[in-house]
């Protein structure tokens, strides 16, 4: 009762639909599309193990069982009891990464009886997507088959079917009925007699030879399909159903090419509608950038304007230029929480103590909340280590406070809970993760948020809140956050109710040393240079001004290729390498390794707006000077980098 067919080109775009429609996270499995709902077919996705983890209302329709009478559990209780061997090894193998393409096997429905359903499924990302078909009747027709042709009855020039014998020896037509004349335009002569293979598609021979080699086995082929021209030099699909019967093999065979042409118009449709949410989406983050920016800029420039203007008191250019340095941070708090999204912030991992350090942080958000909010912090009496940034971690808690501050209006009951767990539970499309993880729950009594908006909150600029009421970043950092970080963050609300957020992070077990500091209080800046390497002429200009009014003197050399050579020239000049990572030809980081491996104890400091490779892989053991910086922040890295030389130079070799 157990077979496997190759991949029919009709059946295959299910299983890429209900693979690309799960992969995007969605409410609940029920609302996923009309096509999970609606679907004639049995959708599901199991676990590596068979375990269901969510299977469409079709199940309940075609078998009788309830969604909840499967889902948490494996097949084998509504398996025939002759197939669940096959079926065990078909599971097994699709498990290990090979598709199935049309396996069958007999279920049980409520009411005792037996249902043939036949397999496509597919593997991604540690999940089975699987698409069932009812074809009890139909096999029960191709049964039938056999007798209907060897009988030659009046179906046989009647039906618009194209019914075959073809023996199994030779692979010859034996017999065609009037069908192949009239969707083909072959006559029956000049059919009859002919390899099957005389007709097919160029790419079509290898898989239908398979099938066909399958045919003299004994199996019987069910909604293969291929190509097949027609007489005026055009293709066909069509789909066979065929039984071997000693050395003759009985087909009826349909012409789906304008099915198959459907459904590629429909998976086309289904991009375009795809590719439209995606340019909706970066309009609405274009948008939100733009607005917010601007904001900022018009005061940037209006406090340059004014600080232009002739005998302008001492306390408003103070004032004006207060403006402009706090207008700034602004615009790279924007762009932290933005590249912070999309997971390419640079991020500085530490491995501490989460306890510790959620109650430093319960301080700050007692403040926030205000004194109508009761704040409650439970957490458990020993240490959960977790390595990642804490600073990071710290604005992540006070977001996800903040937003519920302002979804209980400032009045109600703020509760953060910490604990240990051993995995990430599944929820919606998401299967669980298991692992030791450490799991910050944070919960309010507030309006709660609606279903539609549920998966939307971490998206960028994305707010219920009113006009002015909040930016629609702070989420979106904790999301980028959790999953840089290797964790996770889950979302459950009911409205009027209130809102649970939970932040999961991977547990460690063993405090990792701190290096020790270097003291910096004697590290002066005269007289000493810096090579500072920059592309932007502008920045470049500026960090060299910068160093200059620190009390260094410095040289600007324009790519990483021309600092080397500076370096080659007299690597003595030189105290610090101060170099831009992203550049023309060699980069900031390339730069770094060769001053590493050619001069060990001259230090380099990098800087970067941003740069996808400090934000895959960290930053190298190299100290990172985020942009826009203060000439402060230099300041201490200079005077840190200069200590740890000479402190260098101190040890003996």
């Amino acid at each position: 009762m157990a077979s496997s067919m190759r991949a029919s080109a009709t059946f295959l775009p299910l299983i890429d639909r209900l693979a690309s429609c799960l992969l995007v996270p969605m409410p609940d499995d029920h609302a996923l599309s009309p096509f999970w709902r609606n679907s004639q077919d049995l959708l599901g996705i199991a676990d590596t193990n068979g375990v269901w983890l969510s299977v469409n209302p079709a199940w309940s329709r075609t078998l009788g069982w309830e969604v909840s009478d499967i889902v948490g559990r494996t097949s084998e209780w509504m398996e025939h009891p002759d197939d669940r061997d096959a079926t065990r090894r078909e599971v097994a193998e699709l498990a290990a990464g090979s598709p199935t393409y049309h396996f069958e096997n007999r279920f049980r429905t409520k009411n005792g009886d037996y249902r043939t359903l036949s397999w496509t499924s597919a593997t991604e990302d540690g999940r089975l997507y699987c698409v069932a078909r009812d074809v009890t009747e139909l096999r029960a027709r191709t049964l039938a088959l056999a007798d209907l042709v060897a009988k030659r009855s009046r179906t046989w020039d009647l039906t618009p079917d194209l019914l075959s014998v073809i023996d199994l020896t030779s692979g010859c037509f034996d017999n065609v009925n009037l069908a192949w004349t009239a969707v083909l335009g072959w006559t029956i002569d000049e059919v009859e007699g002919k390899p099957f293979a005389d007709f097919l598609h160029p790419d079509d021979l290898a898989g239908s030879a398979q099938a066909f080699e399958k045919a003299r086995r004994g199996e019987p082929v069910i909604r293969f399909e291929n190509r097949y021209r027609t007489k005026d030099g055009g293709w066909k699909w069509l789909s066979w159903v065929a039984l071997p019967d000693g050395d003759k093999l009985y087909s009826s065979t349909r012409d789906v090419t304008e099915e198959n042409d459907r459904a590629t118009a429909l998976v086309d449709a289904q991009e375009g509608m795809r590719q439209a949410q995606k340019m909706e989406a970066v309009g609405q983050l274009t948008g939100g950038v733009a607005h917010d920016f601007n904001n900022l800029l018009t005061v940037i420039r209006g406090s340059v304007d004014l600080l232009r203007r002739p005998n302008l008191p001492e306390e408003k250019r103070h004032r004006y230029i207060d403006a402009i340095g706090e207008t700034a941070d602004r615009a790279a708090k924007l762009t932290s929480q933005l590249l912070a999204f999309a997971r390419r912030q640079t991020l500085k991992p530490e491995t501490f103590n989460l306890v510790d350090s959620i109650d430093h942080v319960a301080n700050i958000v007692q403040t926030l909340a205000g004194s109508r909010i009761e704040l409650e912090v439970i957490r458990p009496a020993i240490p959960l280590l977790v390595t990642a940034d804490k600073s990071q971690f710290d604005t992540a808690i006070v977001n996800m406070a903040v937003n519920a501050r302002d979804a209980m209006k400032g009045e109600g009951r703020l509760t953060i809970r910490v604990g240990a767990v051993s995995n990430i539970p599944a929820r919606r499309t998401h299967t669980s993760v298991v692992g030791d993880f450490v799991a910050v729950v944070v919960t309010d009594t507030g309006t709660g948020i609606a279903e539609a908006d549920l998966m939307r909150v971490f998206e960028p600029f994305f707010t219920t809140k009113g006009v002015g009421q909040g930016t629609g970043l702070g989420l979106s950092q904790v999301f980028g956050f959790a999953k840089q970080s290797g964790g996770d963050v889950h979302v459950e609300s009911t409205v009027g109710e209130g809102t649970t957020f939970t932040l999961y992070l991977p547990r460690e077990f063993e405090q990792t040393e701190k290096p020790a500091s270097v003291p910096l209080s004697s590290v002066g800046g005269r007289g000493l240079c810096v090579l500072v390497v920059e592309d932007n002429e502008s920045v470049g200009d500026f960090a060299s001004e910068a160093l200059v009014e620190l009390g260094y003197d410095s040289i600007l050399a324009r790519t990483g290729q021309e600092a080397l050579e500076r370096l080659a020239e007299d690597c003595g000049r030189f105290r610090v390498v101060f170099s831009d990572v992203v550049m023309p030809g060699m980069s900031g980081i390339e730069l770094a390794e060769a001053v590493r491996r050619d001069y060990p104890q001259l230090p380099v400091i990098l800087t970067s707006g941003y740069s996808h490779v400090l934000a895959e892989n960290g930053q190298h053991g190299y100290e990172l000077l985020h942009k826009p910086y203060s000439i402060e922040q230099l300041s201490h890295l200079l005077r840190k980098a200069i200590a740890w030389q000479n402190n260098e130079r101190e040890v003996p070799a």
